[in-house]
């Protein structure tokens, strides 16, 4: 068999696992965002519907509330939840990126997501340990956000080191659903325990994203050029050993096979090399790339809805449709299955057009009536 038939497949082995690795990444750290959504009902509740107050107080409509949020400004309370997480993970995705840039992602992301998982852990200990204070959870909030940022710049550029450009449309439209498929399993992972012990729901997930860091730790790899290229080059298959012993060949054949080893060696060699070279660029030689501008305005205005819908939506379906905490969670889910549907959709579209931009543009303008 040619041997760059044999590097070809082995590297297309590694290709999917660097997929796979990136895909489990990030949902595990949109999983452990999501119980938050979930919990907030729970943390404020018409205890009336549950019947009678075991502390004989039957005045109160509170009794089953988690303080401090068992007060009339408890909306406001929770969006200082919210907003502790998202601007520090604002301000940390500038950082982040840096950083990401200049340091090994392997370690970078893997330590990112154990201690995404401590402080989700530790949001949820909060209930066990009968913490009622709000300066806690607001500094596990901005604890949390800012190691949440090592997440998204890490995977997109190790994406982006292993897949070219061709056909990156539907190659993104598929992985990109690791958000989706992580708030879905956030909200029916939440769901389980919400009604009975809330911090399980931040526990478990914290568990999860721990453990996939770890995975991340021992598989993950940032360049294909950072692969040992043994298979292909240090052991001989079956068909060279063949060769050599049989005395009948001449030296013809054995120069070709020695000959499409030394391309083999010389393209990795030249791999690394350009690796050497690599540098990471300022923030204002990136602002300066075509469409980056653009299209982070795109996303700016698509993120405003998807996180008003990731931290509000369960709230908003149990106060309307006066549903149970766990039922609003599954309900909320169907907001990521369309998700799913349309990312695909459009890499897809893009990648057959052709118009990025114009794709982006359509579906942003049918997002808005809806």
């Amino acid at each position: 068999m040619d041997l760059c038939y044999l590097y070809c497949v082995w590297q297309a082995k590694y290709r999917g696992l660097i997929l796979l690795l990136t895909f489990l990444c990030y949902t595990s750290y949109h999983l452990s965002r999501k119980p938050i959504s979930i919990v907030k009902s729970e943390l404020h509740y018409n205890c009336s519907s549950r019947g009678v107050n075991p502390r004989n107080d039957s005045n109160s409509t509170t009794w089953c509330d988690w303080k401090p949020f068992d007060q009339e400004n408890y909306k406001e309370l929770f969006g200082a939840l919210d907003n502790a997480f998202l601007v520090a993970y604002a301000i940390g995705m500038y950082i982040s990126g840096m950083f990401g840039e200049r340091l090994p992602l392997r370690y970078y992301l893997s330590g990112g997501m154990v201690l995404s998982g401590l402080f989700t852990a530790l949001f949820g200990l909060g209930y066990y340990w009968q913490i009622h204070h709000l300066w806690y959870f607001l500094i596990i909030q901005v604890c949390n956000g800012l190691v949440q940022t090592t997440g998204w710049p890490s995977v997109v550029t190790c994406v982006g080191n292993w897949f070219g450009k061709g056909k990156r449309g539907l190659i993104m439209g598929i992985w990109n659903s690791h958000t989706s498929v992580g708030n879905i399993l956030g909200s029916l992972i939440a769901g389980i325990w919400v009604s009975q012990a809330w911090g399980l729901s931040f526990i478990v997930p914290g568990i999860i994203i721990a453990f996939v860091g770890v995975l991340c730790f021992l598989f993950l790899v940032e360049y294909p050029e950072d692969v040992e290229c043994s298979p292909p080059l240090h052991h001989s298959s079956s068909e060279e050993k063949g060769l050599e012993a049989d005395s009948s060949i001449g030296d013809g054949s054995l120069n070709v096979s020695n000959h499409s080893r030394e391309n083999i060696i010389d393209a990795v060699e030249s791999t690394k090399a350009t690796a050497e070279e690599r540098e990471a660029i300022s923030f204002l030689d990136a602002l300066r790339i075509p469409g980056v501008v653009e299209f982070s305005f795109c996303l700016l205005f698509a993120k405003l809805v998807s996180y008003t819908f990731l931290y509000w939506l369960p709230l908003y379906i149990v106060n309307v449709a006066h549903l149970s905490a766990k039922e609003a969670g599954d309900m909320s889910t169907l907001f990521d299955v369309g998700g799913i549907i349309g990312g695909i959709l459009a890499g897809l579209v893009s990648d057959y057009t052709g118009g990025r931009a114009t794709t982006c543009c359509v579906m942003l303008i049918l997002a808005a009536p809806m």
